[in-house]
């Protein structure tokens, strides 16, 4: 019997009034904590792992992993992983996913600690594992015993940085310049080495310019004009004063004033004027007008570099970081961010561990290589993200403002039911077009306090989750929805 339902709140629940046991998976009840652990390997070790293949999931570092291990080639597995002395306690996981009839299987995947167990008087594992390294699957097989097996090259992360700023930075200011001069034009370009305090600068200088060609080295002074005219958009008078031109005559950021050749005064007035011909480029005029009205000596303290200072931001990991923490905070809310913002890469796999999302693109999030890449579109999801549809037929089945943040992970995590089938879901305090199959059941609910019944969705009739009632009226909320990520559409405008 199914039954279609769509519940609303006329204001949604403080995220914090869900108990926050869910987290700590309770439901799977007491565990023992394992031995002989190795926090990490070095980036490009190969190792020999058991491999568990996941339906539905895309295990991070850094994120919790449930098991309920039932069938016999997967216990040897887990034995094998307790025991084997290279990586103890270790075991790999992939994503499995169906295209038409047929399983593929993701080419990069995740270590998993094996943190705590229970073995079962039935002879079955409870696990609790946590993602440790990405890896690369070279090859895989079966074990004599009959479970998974692969050889894996564990992927070794860049380090997050502030390149290009850090280079950038290093660079010599401007206001050094003045130093250069030479009746030469090729005098720019030798370091400028006068006191102690600046030979470190000078030194991280020459070896960056004696890579360039002459060309390369005149963009490279050239491209400070950019900086200023992305800077002005006025419109200027026909005519300009030049005063405070010749006054700084020997810092300007022209290609040509740089070579310290001095002021052209053949076509000065009288009265201190330049008529400026109205053929004359309007860039001309922008950037005198702000030469003559802007202080310039924020703009000497500037290093050289052959891109606008916002340029290198883009790639900033630490920037990255504080935006993509601050969007998390505006549109999720919880957990707070700001104790792994100074750790970019740690933050980045957190945020693509919990951002509400479909599986297949967290497993792109997953395969991508370097933190400000992976930042850039994490940043770019959290933007776009409005809507939860099917992935089946795209019905729209809830909204960003309709999602409900049930323990401190987050609002995405993995739960176990006891056939072994690992779900990851989002949770909402509504949805629309789902259809209720069969009666609440409160046994095995990964929500201590509350029921589960099965949710459809009313277009497709595809299985997309659970709607969880609180059996005590005294539990808030009285009920929420969890949605499979596996059966979200990439689609989230």
């Amino acid at each position: 019997m199914m039954m279609m339902i769509s519940l609303h709140f006329a204001s949604p629940p403080s995220p914090t009034l869900v108990s926050h046991v869910a987290s700590l998976h309770t439901y799977l009840g007491e565990v023992e904590d394992t031995q002989n652990r190795i926090a990490s390997v070095d980036g490009g070790t190969v190792l020999k792992l058991p491999l568990f293949y996941l339906e539905g999931v895309v295990l991070f570092p850094e994120s919790t992993l449930p098991l309920r291990i039932i069938q016999s080639s997967f216990l040897a597995a887990v034995e094998r992983a307790l025991n084997q002395t290279n990586a103890p306690c270790t075991i790999g996981v992939i994503r499995v996913y169906r295209e038409g009839h047929q399983f593929k299987y993701a080419t990069v995947g995740t270590t998993a600690e094996i943190r705590q167990y229970r073995r079962l008087s039935d002879g079955s594992f409870n696990v609790i594992t946590r993602g440790q390294q990405r890896f690369r699957l070279k090859r895989r097989w079966t074990d004599v015993e009959g479970f998974p097996c692969g050889e894996v090259h564990i992927v070794d992360e860049d380090v997050p940085l502030r390149t290009p700023r850090d280079a950038f930075g290093k660079l010599v200011p401007i206001s050094n310049l003045r130093d250069r001069c030479d009746s030469s034009e090729m005098s720019i370009f030798t370091p400028h080495r006068d006191t102690d305090e600046q030979q470190s600068q000078a030194n991280s200088e020459e070896s960056f310019e004696s890579g360039l060609t002459l060309s390369e080295k005149r963009l490279h002074y050239s491209a400070l004009d950019s900086i200023m005219d992305d800077w002005t958009s006025i419109d200027d008078d026909q005519v300009v004063s030049t005063s405070n031109i010749q006054s700084s005559a020997s810092h300007s950021y022209s290609s040509k004033s740089i070579g310290c050749s001095g002021q052209d005064d053949k076509n000065v007035s009288a009265n201190g004027k330049i008529p400026v011909s109205q053929g004359e480029d309007q860039k001309h005029y922008r950037l005198t007008s702000f030469r003559e009205k802007t202080d310039l000596n924020r703009f000497r303290m500037t290093p050289r570099a052959f891109w606008p200072f916002w340029v290198y931001r883009m790639y900033d990991s630490y920037h990255l970081a504080q935006r993509a923490a601050d969007l998390w905070k505006q549109i999720v809310g919880v957990p707070n961010m700001e104790a792994v913002v100074n750790k970019p890469d740690i933050l980045s796999f957190f945020i693509a561990s919990k951002i509400p999302v479909s599986e297949s693109i967290r497993q792109e999030l997953l395969e991508i290589d370097g933190v400000s890449y992976r930042l850039h579109r994490e940043i770019e999801l959290l933007e776009s993200f409005d809507r939860v549809r099917c992935k089946h037929c795209q019905t729209v089945i809830a909204r960003r403002s309709d999602m409900l943040i049930i323990s401190n992970d987050g609002p995405l995590g993995a739960y176990v039911n006891p056939h072994g089938y690992v779900h990851e879901i989002m949770t909402f305090y509504k949805a629309n077009d789902i259809a209720l199959r069969g009666r609440p059941v409160l046994k095995d609910s990964w929500f201590p306090g509350y029921a589960w019944t099965i949710a459809n969705c009313a277009t497709c009739e595809t299985q997309l989750g659970w709607l969880f009632t609180a059996a005590n009226k005294k539990l808030k909320p009285s009920s929420f929805w969890a949605v499979r990520s596996s059966q979200v559409a990439d689609d989230m405008r």
